[in-house]
């Protein structure tokens, strides 16, 4: 009789904890819904807005399909040269940017994780003091004109040719990721540091690579206030200041100077939406590629004592 009695009690519980299990995923699945809807409408709009008569736009007609289908916005980007000397740039910079920050960064990281260097923390400590005092913008202007690098590439790419939290994250992966046992094997078999890094190493780092790649690469594209400081030639304008300009200092260039004021206002609207499309295309292409990778990059560390 007692253990009957006992059993009414433990089912009612499991039933309670069952139904406290539901309403708990229902409010986990109604929060990402809302998060979901908050982060797609803005892109919708934009690119609905970017295919849709501006008058319709300017007066909120827009909403989430396109109205008063039209690719002018489009034929014009086709026609600008100053976008498509920003993008051509833009490659550029993102292409040996990323390059250059990846090698320096693995140069960095690497040896500060292993056990075998003197001083390893005491460098750390130093170097995570970066991320929270600076020289400030004056010293650092100064700096990068004495240099030479004022007016060229180099002065969006060398600056910042290391990103102390992503140093931070890839030494983390090295030391807990990659058996100091299997490094010493190696030694033991003759190999070098850098046969090391080169041949064991970087195989079995690719998920913090794909990290790290997608970190630089999205920086260095959404970049666009070193090359407002330090750019001067139009020539060599990032497309993020190309965009804006365009968003923000409305230049009439922008647009077909055979046009009236009214029509000019109008292209522009519909011209800033199509911008932010193709400035945003190849980011949204790139996910995709890594997020393989970029998914176990970032868990890695997180399932670790």
């Amino acid at each position: 009789m007692v253990e009957e009695g006992c059993a009414v009690p433990k089912q009612a519980r499991l039933l309670g904890g069952s139904s406290n299990e539901r309403v708990f995923d229902m409010i986990i699945y109604t929060m990402a819904a809302i998060i979901m809807v908050a982060v797609l409408y803005p892109l919708i709009f934009i690119v609905s807005a970017s295919f849709s008569d501006p008058t319709k736009v300017l007066n909120g007609e827009v909403w989430l399909l396109p109205k008063g289908l039209t690719l002018d916005a489009y034929t014009n980007i086709m026609h600008n040269e100053k976008i498509w000397t920003g993008y051509r740039n833009t490659i550029l910079y993102t292409a040996i940017g990323t390059l250059i920050n990846i090698v320096m960064t693995v140069l960095a990281a690497y040896p500060l994780s292993r056990p075998d260097l003197p001083g390893r923390n005491v460098i750390m400590v130093f170097i995570t003091l970066t991320m929270f005092f600076s020289g400030g913008l004056i010293p650092t202007y100064l700096l990068v004109k004495n240099l030479g690098m004022v007016d060229t590439m180099w002065a969006l790419i060398v600056p910042g040719a290391i990103a102390t939290y992503n140093l931070i994250v890839m030494r983390t992966y090295f030391q807990s990721s990659i058996p100091w046992e299997l490094q010493e094997a190696a030694h033991i078999d003759g190999c070098s540091n850098w046969r090391l890094l080169i041949s064991i190493i970087l195989p079995l780092s690719k998920p913090i690579l794909a990290v790290m790649v997608l970190f630089y690469a999205v920086g260095h594209w959404n970049s666009f206030f070193n090359a407002l400081i330090y750019i001067r030639n139009e020539e060599l304008h990032p497309l993020q200041l190309v965009l804006r300009e365009i968003l923000l200092i409305s230049q009439t260039d922008a647009v077909d100077g055979t046009m009236g004021l009214e029509d000019k206002i109008l292209l522009a609207e519909s011209i800033k939406y199509a911008v932010i499309i193709v400035s945003s295309l190849p980011v949204l292409l790139m996910y995709p590629l890594v997020q393989r990778h970029f998914v176990k990059g970032v868990m890695i560390g997180s399932i670790k004592g």
